[in-house]
């Protein structure tokens, strides 16, 4: 499990692999503590992901409230059949781009 991040034209990219578990929590903060007035746009890439659990969708709302909420800021791409189900019950497609 691991949590890289890069901010490259304005856009911040996070990927995740392994699992996203409360496991993360450290590295993931990391991350999105890199979100400046430059930023905007962010990309998770969920496509190496192959288990989510809670804490990851809570980790996902707190990105989403340093963003001021904007649905269109954040992008959750990639994600498993099996991940993107778990988004889809959690209703997160109404909160973010899925893709």
């Amino acid at each position: 499990m691991s949590v890289e991040s890069k901010v490259e034209s304005g856009v911040l990219h996070i990927n995740i692999a392994g699992r996203f578990d409360f496991g993360v929590h450290k590295q993931f903060r990391d991350a999105i503590n890199q979100i400046t007035a430059g930023i905007k746009k962010i990309e998770v890439d969920l496509s190496a992901t192959d288990y989510v659990d809670s804490s990851a969708l809570g980790m996902l709302l707190l990105l989403r409230d340093k963003v001021s909420c904007d649905r269109n800021a954040v992008e959750i791409k990639g994600a498993r059949a099996e991940v993107k189900k778990i988004l889809e019950i959690a209703n997160f497609s109404k909160l973010f781009i899925l893709s």
